[in-house]
């Protein structure tokens, strides 16, 4: 790959519907939840065939770094962009951008996510050689994931005119984007053949990308320019950085100015492991049709179970005439929820702050 492309992880969230193996001192990009490896080593490992780990960045917040270091050590310690807390994926981009930019004002970078299964990793390396192709000709890039139903958890993008080609895949131009559609919109957008599920990669030239970040956002650009030219002060800046995210602070208006480009990343079997729901759809049920990580289950016509256990003294599960429930056993918490239910278990968390807070 060019000596001006970079990759950067973004490594920071708590992971709340992850509860209860998720917690604020080990959260989800941490956890080992897909097999020997933990979500942020698979995705450090995905990269390695296009970037070297000099060129492998993590932004992530400071609590975090000891422990992501701890696992993947190649990576050098001035890699990991420390945020002095979470504001949303805007500001971590931003201050991402603004460091590579320190480093190489030539810079192109790829930003990825530490809490994603792909299926697919050689076509996720094409796709990101791909993108930064298009990235010259100074659009912004995102990975569109053709929808497999009409969900209302993850975001849309609409493709527009075709750009022509970038190795093997169409490129198109992107018409808008929108966040969590309700069900209605969800299963028009998914029936037009026009929409692809936002997957939150995206590949943009630096330059081009502060650029949008000056027009569409100038307060946060006056802190990452703070930022640039003064790096001590990002303790003291950071608290003026706006809490939103990159979608709604530069994709919305960017697409509207028709400076976003959209390649359609079919074939890359991708899943956001958000919730727990997922694992049923990622990992390979058993004989009787059930997902069981770290224990042994007695299954009488119980099927489409999600089982995962994280104990020191693993122990049976037995289930009778149950289906589709998510069942999380961990040394001090049990969780059970139905599997429509995956995205409320943030609910138990807001809940625990109340009084529990040792189970967070």
């Amino acid at each position: 790959m060019p000596e001006h492309y970079y990759a950067l992880i973004m490594a920071g969230g708590g992971g709340t519907r992850l509860w209860p193996l998720s917690r604020a001192s080990r959260p989800k990009q941490a956890l080992k939840l897909l097999g020997d490896r933990s979500l942020f080593e698979q995705a450090v490992d995905r990269l390695k065939p296009l970037f070297p780990p000099e060129r492998i960045l993590v932004v992530c917040s400071a609590s975090y770094a000891r422990l992501l270091r701890a696992q993947r050590p190649e990576l050098p310690e001035a890699n990991f962009i420390l945020e002095p807390e979470p504001r949303n994926t805007a500001p971590a981009i931003g201050l991402a951008a603004v460091t590579i930019h320190r480093r190489d004002p030539q810079a192109t970078m790829a930003c990825v996510t530490a809490d994603h299964f792909i299926g697919n990793e050689l076509r996720f390396c094409d796709l990101l050689t791909a993108a930064a192709e298009i990235a010259a000709r100074n659009y912004l890039v995102t990975l569109g994931v053709r929808p497999t139903f009409s969900s209302t958890g993850y975001g849309y993008i609409q493709r527009g005119d075709p750009l022509g080609q970038a190795g093997e895949f169409s490129v198109f131009r992107a018409m808008r984007f929108k966040e969590k559609p309700n069900l209605p919109e969800a299963e028009a957008m998914v029936a037009d053949g026009l929409h692809s599920w936002n997957s939150g990669m995206f590949v943009w030239r630096v330059e081009r990308v502060m650029q949008e970040f000056a027009r569409l956002m100038p307060d946060l650009h006056r802190v990452l320019t703070e930022i640039e030219a003064t790096p001590p002060s990002l303790e003291k800046v950071w608290q003026q950085a706006p809490k939103i995210s990159i979608d709604y602070g530069i994709m919305e208006g960017a697409a509207a100015a028709g400076a976003v480009a959209v390649i359609p990343a079919d074939g890359l079997n991708w899943s956001d492991i958000g919730s727990w729901d997922t694992l049923l759809d990622v990992l390979a049920p058993d004989a009787t049709g059930n997902v069981v990580v770290g224990a042994e289950h007695l299954a009488i016509n119980s099927t489409r179970l999600l089982i995962h256990a994280s104990r020191s003294q693993p122990r049976l599960v037995a289930t009778i005439g149950l289906s589709d429930l998510l069942i999380v056993d961990t040394e001090d918490a049990l969780l059970i929820c139905p599997r429509d239910r995956a995205q409320d278990v943030r609910a138990v968390v807001e809940a625990l702050k109340e009084g529990r807070t040792e189970y967070l």
